[in-house]
């Protein structure tokens, strides 16, 4: 069986928890230590992906995690090339994390347009449930053909971390065949 690469980005301000969703979903681990990444840092992980009911489909994902800054974003760009889709990650404790979701994605999709997005809400685990709901269908995009679904995530207990990555994995294979 060939397998098929995917490259992802995920995008979005300093210290949403790009690189703590990465890390939970490739390594399955979590640290409350933030360490800033610096430029962009790759990940590989290989997953199965069913295509069609009776087949599956070995994917293997490459993970562009990239710098948060303000000062970065115009090198960001470059990192873009390339990518099938994207992870656009926002804090929920941090208001300015979600009002920038919209320029993420536009500066994503002017290098990608015909690109898929997944939204991820990082940092449920700190909010109560009635107020992420709120927050969940205020950041839907559901306006957008490109955004294909909201998550309220966290890396620190796993909540919807596979899922966002499956999700958007399962996506990309309906619409690519990037054999590696």
């Amino acid at each position: 069986m060939s397998k098929v690469c995917q490259k992802i980005c995920l995008v979005g301000d300093f210290g949403v928890g790009k690189t703590s969703l990465v890390r939970r979903f490739v390594d399955r681990q979590f640290s409350d230590k933030y360490l800033s990444t610096v430029g962009v840092k790759i990940s590989q992980k290989s997953v199965e992906v069913t295509r069609y009911p009776q087949e599956t489909q070995g994917v293997k994902l490459i993970i562009w995690d990239i710098e948060g800054s303000n000062k970065f974003k115009s090198i960001a760009l470059n990192y873009f090339q390339g990518a099938k889709g994207a992870l656009i990650v926002g804090d929920v404790t941090r208001q300015e994390t979600l009002a920038s979701l919209s320029h993420s994605m536009e500066s994503f999709l002017n290098v990608n347009p015909n690109s898929h997005i997944v939204i991820a809400l990082n940092k449920a685990d700190l909010i109560e449930y009635e107020y992420l709901e709120t927050l969940r269908k205020l950041y839907r995009f559901s306006e957008q053909t490109y955004v294909l679904a909201t998550y309220l995530t966290s890396a620190k207990n796993g909540d919807n971390v596979d899922e966002i990555f499956r999700f958007l994995t399962h996506k990309l294979m309906q619409s690519s065949n990037n054999i590696c």
